[in-house]
């Protein structure tokens, strides 16, 4: 028998790629839910699958746009939110209002239907204080306390927002008898990311031939995972028949430089300029590397592409992109001195 599957933020990057795979790997009935598909869906479905999806486009920080939806899906993504550092930075008031609204629509719309299961998309965010001023361990387990550096600082609002989904959705599940698990995200990275995170910044950044190439953040650390590997453990912390009520860390184990990063985005673009250091973005931890042996015990989850053989495809396809276009669609790179 056929599973019913809602992916709700199912335009986003992450989403995009999971309902892909779960179109092509699972008999399955497939609702995608977003604000807008900004994605050309050809890229990601075949004409026959799009014609079998059923796509929803609304505004579900609005309570009443949920009322499009089934009310009996076997099981719920729940990915949609407002991310990116530019977006905490320059719109927080946004990024609180768009993220808690959906997570409280969301929850609230559970009561009223017979879903059985939901998986929640956090961050490693939640713990970046925790890492940063506590000097917890790194690699970093599920077991890790959550919290941010300063309440003040306008980077953490996306962070705050998860840390309020986790604690929502694994409560409410409790109160109201449903599965809920959450998975928290690493440096999710792939082709068609959008334009918010460094790897489409530094594409742009060498595209736009600049030298002597300043390194942001150069001694940082940081485990970047392929999506292909990141849909894959999404789908098992679902599908896992253990895995409710459980957090769970999915990224990889393979911890670089951010300097490391942009020389081998260097690489490929074929530049043969200076690097120079330059000053760190506000509110960025130094380090974060997930412990994934949880995942690894209780899912099986293994992580299967090196960070180099993915950055390839990710890279070929973003100066692919800005051959074309003369600048990233949104949330294009800002300089870090602009932050401040």
């Amino acid at each position: 028998m056929k599973k019913k599957i809602l992916i709700l933020g199912g335009a986003g990057f992450i989403g995009s790629n999971l309902g892909k795979f779960l179109i092509q790997n699972r008999k399955i009935e497939l609702t995608l839910a977003d604000y807008s598909f900004a994605r050309d869906t050809s890229e990601y479905y075949t004409e026959q699958e799009i014609q079998s999806i059923n796509f929803i486009k609304n505004d579900f920080t609005s309570p009443t746009a949920f009322n499009a939806l089934d009310k009996d899906f076997d099981f719920v993504y729940m990915l949609a939110s407002v991310v990116g550092v530019n977006n905490t930075i320059d719109h927080p008031d946004e990024v609180i209002r768009v993220n808690t609204s959906i997570i409280f629509n969301c929850l609230e719309w559970l009561k009223t239907t017979s879903v059985k299961r939901v998986l929640f998309s956090s961050t490693s965010e939640t713990y970046s204080g925790t890492t940063e001023v506590l000097e917890y361990p790194i690699p970093t387990d599920e077991l890790v306390p959550l919290c941010i550096q300063d309440i003040l600082d306008p980077r953490f609002t996306y962070a705050i927002t998860k840390i309020l989904g986790e604690s929502a959705f694994l409560n409410y599940a409790k109160k109201y008898d449903f599965e809920a698990t959450v998975v928290r995200y690493h440096n999710a990275f792939g082709p068609d990311m959008g334009f918010k995170h460094v790897i489409p910044h530094l594409v742009e950044r060498f595209m736009n031939n600049e030298t002597p190439f300043r390194m942001y953040g150069h001694d940082q650390t940081r485990a970047f995972s392929y999506i292909d590997d990141t849909v894959k453990g999404t789908v098992l912390a679902m599908e896992s028949e253990i895995a409710a009520g459980e957090i769970f860390h999915i990224g990889s184990s393979q911890e670089i430089s951010i300097e490391e990063l942009i020389r081998a985005v260097g690489e490929i673009m074929n530049y043969s300029g200076e690097y120079v250091e330059a000053p760190t973005y506000p509110g960025s931890v130094s380090r974060r590397c997930p412990d994934i042996s949880k995942a690894k015990r209780v899912l099986g989850y293994k992580p299967q592409i090196d960070w180099r053989v993915g950055l390839a495809s990710t890279v070929e396809w973003y100066k692919s992109y800005f051959s074309k276009n003369k600048s990233a669609r949104q949330d294009g790179f800002k300089e870090q001195e602009k932050f401040n």
